[in-house]
C-alpha cells in the first residue's frame, strides 16, 4: 500500500536517475495533458509531499499519485516496450507544446483532486482473514513498499497500463497504473498543494503545526486525524494502524483520547524515516514478517496471543469513506 515512504523512496531514484539530463520521449497518456511535448527540456529533479511525486522538467512538473496499485519504472533505453516498439526512439515530432497541456490543467485539476482520486480508489480486499491460524506464510501479506521498480528484469507493461512515459539517452521513467498525472507549471505547485499538512519526512516537519491541526477537532477518531493529508502529509492505512498498536490505542479513541498527539506523530516520523529506504516495509523489525496487526486479522498476536480483530472505522470527516481497520483487543485499549 503506498504511503509516504513510497512516494519518497520513488522520488528519491527518479531524481538520482534523471536529474540533468534532457528528456528525449515524453508522453502523459491522459487527456488533459495528451498533446504536452517537453522533449529538449532539461530535468530538473524529483521531490515528495506526502503521498504526491513531483517530478520537475524545464518550467513544469510532473505530478503522480500513486493512489492504491501505482509506481514508477525504470527500464533502460533499447528495451522493446509492450507494442514491440524500441524504447529509446522518440515518436515523430507533432508539433505539440508543453504551454497547451499545461493551460488546461488548471481548470480542470483543483488542489484536493489527487487525494479525492485516492479515496476514490481505496479499499483493498483483504485475504489474510481467511487464512488458517497456524498458515505462517499467511501471517503477513507480502507488501512490496518500494514504489519504484528498476532493472531490464521488469520490463514494460501492457500499454493500458502506463500513463507517462520520460525518456532520456541513459533510462526511461514509466508511470503505471498512476491514480494521479498531472502536468503543471513549476510556479503552481503550492496552488495544488498548499493544503496538505506537515510532511512527516521533510529534513525539519512542524510538528507543534500538525499537532495544532488535529487537536482543533478533539472529537474525531485518531486514525481519522492522522489520515487527513491537510492535518499531516504521508501517513496512510497501514501505518495509521500500526501506530495505534504501538501506541496501545484502539482505532475508536478520539483525539481527546489519544493521548500526546506530539508523540504519535514524533513515532509517525521515526517508523517513516526506518522504512524510506527500505524494499520491504516493516514495523517489527522483522522485514519478512513486518506487521503487528495490519492484514492479520484472524491471527494471533506477536505479543500477547489474542486472536487479531478487524473492522471499520469512522474517518470523522462527512464524504470520506470508512477505513478498514485492524487490532488486537488485548494489547489495545
Amino acid at each position: 500500500m503506498p504511503e509516504g515512504d513510497s512516494a519518497w523512496r520513488a522520488a528519491h531514484h527518479l531524481g538520482r536517475a534523471l536529474a540533468d539530463r534532457t528528456v528525449e520521449r515524453f508522453e502523459l497518456r491522459v487527456p488533459a495533458h495528451a498533446t504536452a511535448d517537453l522533449r529538449g527540456e532539461r530535468i530538473a529533479g524529483a521531490d515528495a509531499r506526502g503521498k504526491h511525486v513531483l517530478l520537475r522538467i524545464g518550467r513544469f512538473t510532473v505530478h503522480s499519485h500513486f493512489g492504491m496499485d501505482g509506481s514508477w519504472r525504470l527500464v533502460p533505453p533499447g528495451e522493446q516496450d509492450a507494442a514491440g516498439r524500441v524504447a529509446g526512439a522518440p515518436p515523430p515530432l507533432t508539433g505539440r507544446t508543453a504551454q497547451r497541456g499545461a493551460a488546461s490543467s488548471g481548470s480542470q485539476t483543483g488542489p484536493d483532486a489527487a487525494d479525492n482520486t485516492s479515496r476514490a480508489r481505496r479499499g483493498a480486499a483483504r485475504s489474510a482473514s481467511q487464512a488458517r491460524p497456524g498458515a505462517a506464510g499467511s501471517a503477513s501479506r507480502a507488501r512490496p513498499s518500494a514504489r519504484l521498480q528498476r532493472g531490464p528484469s521488469t520490463g514494460w507493461p501492457a500499454a493500458h497500463r502506463i500513463r507517462a512515459i520520460i525518456g532520456t539517452d541513459a533510462v526511461i521513467a514509466l508511470g503505471i497504473d498512476l491514480a494521479v498525472c498531472d502536468l503543471w507549471p513549476t510556479a503552481d505547485e503550492h496552488r495544488h498543494l498548499g493544503h496538505l499538512g506537515p510532511d512527516l519526512l521533510t529534513d525539519a516537519p512542524d510538528l507543534d503545526e500538525a499537532a495544532r491541526r488535529i487537536l482543533a477537532e478533539p472529537d474525531r477518531p485518531i486514525t481519522g486525524a492522522l489520515l487527513d493529508q491537510r492535518n499531516v502529509a504521508g501517513l496512510g492505512n497501514e501505518y495509521v494502524t500500526e501506530m495505534c498498536f504501538l501506541r496501545g490505542a484502539l482505532p475508536s479513541r478520539t483525539v481527546a483520547e489519544a493521548g500526546d498527539i506530539g508523540e504519535w506523530l514524533a513515532l509517525g516520523r521515526r517508523l517513516l524515516l526506518a522504512n524510506r529506504d527500505r524494499v520491504e516495509r516493516t514495523f517489527t523489525g522483522d522485514l519478512h514478517d513486518g506487521a503487528w496487526v495490519f492484514g492479520r486479522e484472524g491471527l494471533p498476536c506477536k505479543r500477547c496471543g489474542a486472536i487479531i480483530e478487524a473492522g471499520e472505522h469512522d474517518s470523522g470527516y462527512r464524504g470520506a469513506e470508512r477505513r478498514d481497520s485492524s487490532w488486537c483487543p488485548h494489547c489495545q485499549r
